[in-house]
């Protein structure tokens, strides 16, 4: 039995097209779970797995399998129904999973031949066993898995054309932002699996810089932060010899043991979610957490990084308390706060999150034609209607924030800081000038999108 897993590109996000800048290499992450599906699949199985983002294969040239599994986060959604109809015209089976095809199901029975809904590991196996007998079934529910049932990824399937492993930890996140659906999906009860397990899976990753994939590495409450400690003292004593960077909230700088214990075990940098500049925002966002304990984000930041770990933070633009000025109010915050990278994003309503419900009650969901307009779906593109900023003002806004942050006078003091404090200077250039590198990209794909979506964007 022949079994390909794919997971689908977005053409239109310029980043994971590793043809187009060599930098792009170190910002395409692995489908680390249809690895973990394939760890799953019974031996007497040929598994494939297929990541478009390394390159679409030519299917037709393939040999035929028996089943395809596809997976595919909202903007992924569109170009995953391409590739299922094109197995279907052969007679071969399709199931869809992930966080689109969960959240929006019925569209997605319309075009598979079975949707698995939730996390998959725990059904897994049954829809095999039932494809293999020919009776699957329209829908399966995974519900949430056993963390500590989770087997290893199967880090061997995969080509070595990455520059960075995978791996996950934890599942769930407590914060339940208004904007994202990790809650959702994945719930906020905070499920960790077992160490040993951990440690183990990491020294079978090729890679020697690592992506923790983790929503929220280290949680929130103080059992989380004591079970991410006995973490890094064990991956610490392994002395795996590898490197890897990871998703937390600002609580991260909190303990000094913490930062410590993960510099020990590997920790070269934090992507942190600051979402907004202002307090107001934070609050409009549901992202409360960060306006605990009067917070100062530029110690935060500093000591994190006097621990030799770098920081990414991450602002979103098109809040409804957002108006003309805000790209560079970001960028000058972002500068403050002395971050290494920016990554700034669109408000954008998904699927299943709190703001999906509230802006399509309020009309304000722009591009509304699906599943043709999941592909801008990518947090890079405004697809809603903006309280106080117009399509043009709100591109223009984002351009402003990434031009003013990634001047090369700024990537230079912020590359030479690194240098001289110790905190991967390499790193921190490769990253600066991949943003960099694709403003060009990013302003022609704005420039298309106003061209053709320009006038359903009207302000409410």
């Amino acid at each position: 039995m022949r079994l390909y897993l794919i997971n689908p590109s977005n053409p239109l996000v310029s980043i994971v097209n590793v043809k187009e800048s060599r930098w792009n290499r170190y910002r395409v992450w692995k489908p680390l779970s249809l690895m973990v599906l394939a760890g799953l699949t019974p031996p007497e199985w040929e598994i494939s797995i297929v990541d478009e983002n390394l390159g679409a294969p030519d299917y037709p040239a393939m040999p035929r399998p028996d089943v395809v599994g596809i997976t595919a986060f909202t903007s992924q959604a569109n170009r995953a129904y391409e590739v299922a109809a094109h197995f279907r015209r052969l007679g071969v089976p399709v199931v869809m999973g992930g966080i689109h095809a969960t959240m929006c199901v019925d569209e997605a029975m319309e075009r598979v031949d079975s949707v698995v809904t939730g996390e998959a590991e725990g059904i897994w196996p049954q829809v095999l066993e039932d494809a293999r007998h020919g009776r699957l079934k329209p829908r399966y529910d995974g519900g949430r898995a056993e963390i500590s049932d989770v087997p290893f990824a199967r880090h061997d399937l995969l080509a070595t054309g990455y520059a960075l492993g995978a791996i996950q930890t934890t599942r769930g996140c407590p914060l339940n932002c208004s904007f994202c659906s990790v809650t959702a999906f994945n719930g906020a009860h905070y499920r960790q699996r077992p160490i040993p397990d951990v440690v183990r899976e990491f020294q079978s990753i090729r890679e020697k810089l690592v992506l923790m994939v983790d929503d929220n590495l280290i949680g929130t409450r103080p059992e989380h932060i004591a079970r991410a400690k006995d973490l890094f003292r064990a991956l610490a004593k392994a002395n795996l010899r590898k490197e890897w960077v990871a998703q937390a909230t600002i609580n991260f700088a909190d303990d000094e043991e913490l930062l410590a214990l993960a510099a020990k075990a590997g920790c070269k940098g934090v992507f942190i979610g600051f979402e907004s500049p202002t307090p107001e925002g934070l609050r409009e966002l549901g992202k409360k957490f960060n306006l605990l304990k009067g917070r100062d984000f530029r110690a935060s930041v500093r000591r994190i990084q006097r621990h030799h770990m770098l920081v990414v933070g991450s602002f979103i633009i098109g809040l409804d308390i957002d108006k003309a000025g805000i790209g560079k109010r970001i960028a000058e915050v972002a500068s403050q706060y002395g971050v290494d990278n920016l990554n700034t994003l669109f408000l954008t309503p998904l699927p299943g999150t709190r703001l999906w419900e509230q802006m399509k009650s309020e009309g304000r969901i722009a591009l509304d034609t699906f599943p043709e307009d999941w592909k801008y779906y990518t947090l890079t593109f405004p697809v809603a209607r903006y309280k106080h900023l117009p399509l043009d003002a709100i591109i223009q806004e984002m351009i402003s924030c990434n031009r003013n942050f990634y001047s090369l006078p700024r990537i230079l003091r912020r590359v030479g800081s690194n240098l001289w404090q110790g905190r991967k200077p390499l790193i921190s250039l490769v990253g600066n000038l991949s943003f960099r590198g694709n403003l060009r990209v990013s302003s022609k794909a704005y420039a298309d999108f106003k061209h053709q979506h320009g006038n359903l964007h009207d302000a409410t």
